[in-house]
């Protein structure tokens, strides 16, 4: 407990992670198969860890070689540290009468989730707000992350914190005026070719029994949808897909692959593709949208395709983010 006057705040920032080395892509990938909210099977207690091992050792190589077209191992650890410091800095400006810190908990990699905590313990905080870098709930990735927070803190004097929550924010006017910003910015590395532009939203998929049992994932993914094309007032068509299909069950459909395929085939040329569900680029925005599905689309004959950046440490995305928090610090 902090014994000073001033009100001292933590802000975690929860995100998925990836490998920071070449060497880190099999144990990345277990950590990932062994998260019962990702391998959810009958008797998954006994067998999710021998099917992660099978599993993350046959794929690793591919992956890895996935990295090595990017030409780096996953950024996604510096773009999150640069959010956190960007965040606590926008905070501080804000709210001078408290004092911020960040802190970066990663559901399968370096810092994790036991590692922030123990960063935590280390400062004197008066109260926690937990905040996903995940805008649209989903049990697979916000639910995820703060099951392994309450795992990780409940037995540390972290549990006894005042903590708030903020589980989605897909709706936020800020956060769409922030991906809003960000296709209008791209748009503007779109203007070479002169035939009629689409807008393609790209997010993560996940299978659609985790939909069908109530998860507001898709909903939410169709509202954002919806808001900022409200918010751009653009007469450009757009679309929306699935994309990071891993194993046989159904997912959430149509996929970006078969999309790309439909679009080239009903004559789009010219596209501009936004990752809908990603605030930080790493390897579906950097290999798969890039590299990967730039090689579909322009077999399918759209010759002019753009992929946006993610969010990143945009100053629109950390002042949505910022004003997040306040609204929990001030209720």
């Amino acid at each position: 407990m902090n014994t000073s006057s001033r009100e001292t705040v933590g802000v975690v920032l929860f995100q998925l992670g990836g490998p920071d080395t070449y060497e880190a892509v099999e144990p990345f990938l277990y950590n990932l198969f062994t998260d019962p909210y990702i391998i959810d099977i009958p008797a998954g207690a006994l067998l999710r860890k021998p099917l992660a091992r099978f599993i993350s050792k046959r794929r690793s190589q591919e992956v890895v070689e996935y990295y090595r077209q990017m030409g780096q191992p996953s950024p996604i650890r510096d773009i999150t540290n640069r959010q956190a410091a960007a965040l606590r800095d926008a905070l501080r400006e804000l709210d001078p009468d408290r004092t911020y810190h960040a802190f970066v908990a990663m559901r399968y990699w370096h810092p994790l989730t036991n590692e922030a905590i123990e960063q935590i313990k280390r400062v004197e905080l008066d109260r926690l707000i937990l905040l996903p870098l995940y805008p649209h709930y989903s049990k697979t990735t916000t639910g995820s992350s703060f099951y392994e927070w309450d795992r990780q803190a409940k037995h540390t004097a972290v549990a006894d914190l005042p903590t708030d929550v903020i589980s989605s924010y897909h709706d936020d006017p800020l956060y769409i005026k922030s991906v809003a910003d960000r296709i209008t910015s791209s748009l503007a590395d779109c203007c070479g070719s002169t035939d009629p532009l689409h807008i393609l939203f790209s997010a993560h998929g996940v299978p659609q029994k985790v939909i069908k049992s109530g998860d507001p994932y898709q909903q939410h993914i169709e509202h954002t949808v919806d808001l900022v094309m409200d918010r751009l007032s653009t007469g450009y068509p757009h679309h929306l897909s699935y994309q990071s299909k891993v194993g046989p069950q159904k997912w959430l459909a149509p996929s970006t692959v078969d999309t790309l395929a439909r679009l080239g085939a009903e004559g789009v040329r010219h596209l501009l593709v936004v990752p809908i569900a990603f605030v930080s680029d790493h390897s579906e925005t950097l290999y798969e949208l890039n590299i990967q599905d730039r090689r579909i689309a322009e077999q399918a004959g759209i010759s002019s395709y753009h992929v946006m950046p993610a969010l990143n440490d945009a100053p629109e995305f950390i002042d949505a983010l910022a004003h997040l928090v306040l609204k929990e610090v001030r209720k």
